[in-house]
């Protein structure tokens, strides 16, 4: 992610983001126990604000943990957040954890406050290499816990995979559980097989992703045959287009997935009739 912009919210108060500071004894640095958002923000304007809140509210309950705000406290703070860092384009990260307590115990603690922290960074624009000439992909063995819909800040596993892609010269790893692909580690998938669109359906698996949902409502609209199944492997290495979409890359193609052509090696019709809807939906919501 770029360089954060100056101005963030902690616990009750705009400040700074330099004079934020978290108790080292916070559950969010001990245990990972907490969730987060992560939200795009196009010309000032949050993208799908109600879905995301929705998704923070599941993955809360996913934890146990009440939602300490409203979701008109939310959408306040949020919106005067983005316009305290000068609106544009920008990636909004919002994160809530269990808390502070006196000591180190993996038993839920009573009687404390949650953390609460949201920042915003540059929205980063996509190299148009990528754009033109796809991305790099490997498939790598799922190795994380078995309840990836819930959006938890414990994200080593997706690190660890993530930079086993990296290392080997990929931009992102297809992740194979039980033989068929579940996400990305930063991203859902989808594939393209005999001209339909098909992603995987919604399960503890694979995170349930905010722009999926949208590239899906985009291709019903406009009569693209779509799918939600689970894909096994054997599909995705013959697919004619592979795809990743996240919130602040929004959709991307994949030309090359463990060293052999997808499809004809370029970024296929599939992918650029439904990047050119995307950024209409994207100007429409501005």
């Amino acid at each position: 992610m770029a360089k954060p912009l100056p101005n963030a919210y902690f616990n009750g108060a705009f400040q700074p983001l330099s004079k934020v500071q978290i108790s080292p004894l916070d559950r969010g640095f001990l245990f990972g126990d907490g969730v987060y958002e992560v939200i795009p923000v196009y010309s000032g304007r949050l993208f799908h604000l109600e879905a995301h809140l929705k998704r923070l509210q599941y993955s809360l309950d996913g934890i146990r943990l009440e939602n300490p705000h409203t979701q008109g406290f939310w959408t306040t703070m949020l919106k005067d957040l983005t316009a305290m860092n000068g609106g544009g384009d920008q990636a909004l990260y919002l994160q809530v954890t269990r808390g502070a307590d006196t000591g180190r115990d993996h038993a839920f603690p009573v009687d404390i406050a949650p953390t609460v922290f949201a920042m915003c960074a540059p929205l980063a624009e996509l190299p148009s290499s990528l754009l033109e000439q796809g991305a790099k992909a490997m498939s790598l063995e799922d190795i994380r816990w078995r309840r990836c819909d819930i959006k938890s800040v414990s994200l080593l596993g997706n690190v660890l995979l993530r930079q086993t892609a990296l290392d080997q010269g990929c931009s992102e790893a297809v992740l194979v559980r039980d033989g068929y692909a579940t996400e990305g580690t930063a991203s859902s998938i989808f594939i393209v097989h005999q001209d339909v669109v098909i992603t995987p359906p919604k399960s503890a698996e694979l995170l349930p992703s905010i722009t999926r949902d949208v590239v899906l409502e985009l291709a019903v609209r406009n009569g693209i045959q779509s799918l939600e199944a689970r894909v096994p492997v054997a599909q995705l290495q013959t697919a004619q287009e592979i795809w990743f979409a996240s919130s602040t890359r929004e959709i991307y193609p994949v030309t090359s997935l463990d060293g052999h052509a997808v499809g004809d090696g370029k970024p296929g019709r599939f992918w650029k009739r439904l990047y050119d809807l995307f950024q209409s939906h994207k100007a429409e919501q501005s």
